[in-house]
C-alpha cells in the first residue's frame, strides 16, 4: 500500500488545525489505514513530570495508530504561548528547519497516512532567514489549508493559496472550520472559496458544542484526497 503524507496549515492560529487533522487521521483509520500525526514545533505547553507537554500534540498521539514516543510525535516542544521563534529564543534554543525536517523523516513512512502540522499559519517565522513553510518544501508535501471562517477568511484563504503555489507545493484540499457560529453570509463564504481556490473542499465542520475529532469526522470526506 503507498503511503500518503501531507501537511496541514491554517489561515491563522487557532482556527482548528489539530481538531480537523486529528479528524482527518481519525477518518483514515476508519477506512483501514494506518495512520500518524506529527507536531514538529508547538508554543504552549504544559510543564508537568515528564518534562513540556502540548495538548495538540497529545491529541494527534491519541488518534495515531503508529505508537510513538512523545518526543518523536513533538520534538520542539515551547512552554509559552507565542510566536515560536520568540518562544526558541527565550528558552535558548534555535530553530532551523533542517532539524525539523529530520525529525519527521525519522518517522515518516511508518504509517498509510501521516499529517505533519504545522505551528500558527503559513509564514510563521522560525529564524531570522527561515520560515515554517520551508518545512513542507523540504519534505515535499501536499498542503490542507484549515480556514477558519470568520470575518476576514476569504483575504486569508487566498492569500495562503497563492503564498503555498508560489512556493511550489500543491494543494491538496481545505476545510471550512466554524468558528462563529454567526457569521454573517457564512454559506456565501463557503461558496465563494469553492469557486476560487483550486482545490477540493474535504468539508465544512460546524461549529461544534464538543469539539472532538469523532464529531467532526462526520464532516469531512479522507477520500477527497488524492490517493488517499
Amino acid at each position: 500500500m503507498p503511503k500518503h503524507a501531507f501537511f496541514v496549515t491554517g489561515t491563522d492560529t487557532d482556527v482548528g488545525k489539530t481538531l480537523v487533522a486529528s479528524a482527518l487521521l481519525h477518518s483514515a483509520q476508519q477506512r483501514g489505514l494506518t495512520t500518524l500525526g506529527l507536531k514538529p514545533v508547538a508554543a504552549g505547553c504544559t510543564r508537568g513530570p515528564q518534562g513540556l507537554r502540548n495538548a495538540d500534540a497529545e491529541l494527534l498521539a491519541s488518534v495515531s495508530s503508529v505508537p510513538l514516543d512523545y518526543e518523536q510525535i513533538n520534538p520542539v516542544a515551547l512552554e509559552p504561548a507565542i510566536a515560536p521563534h520568540i518562544a526558541a529564543q527565550e528558552a535558548g534554543k534555535v530553530l532551523s528547519v533542517d532539524r525539523l525536517s529530520g525529525y519527521c523523516r525519522g518517522a515518516m513512512g511508518l504509517a498509510d497516512f501521516t499529517l505533519v502540522e504545522g505551528a500558527g499559519g503559513w509564514r510563521v517565522p522560525l529564524n531570522p532567514r527561515e520560515t515554517l513553510a520551508e518545512l513542507p518544501r523540504q519534505l515535499n508535501l501536499p498542503v490542507i489549508i484549515v480556514v477558519g471562517m470568520r470575518l476576514g477568511c476569504l483575504n486569508h484563504a487566498l492569500l495562503t493559496a497563492e503564498a503555498i503555489a508560489r512556493d511550489g507545493l500543491p494543494l491538496a484540499g481545505w476545510v471550512a472550520n466554524t468558528l462563529d457560529p454567526d457569521m454573517p453570509r457564512l454559506q456565501e463564504n463557503i461558496d465563494t472559496l469553492r469557486q476560487l481556490l483550486p482545490a477540493p473542499c474535504l468539508g465544512v465542520v460546524p461549529h461544534l458544542e464538543h469539539a472532538t475529532p469523532e464529531a467532526a469526522t462526520a464532516h469531512l470526506d479522507v477520500g477527497l484526497l488524492g490517493g488517499s
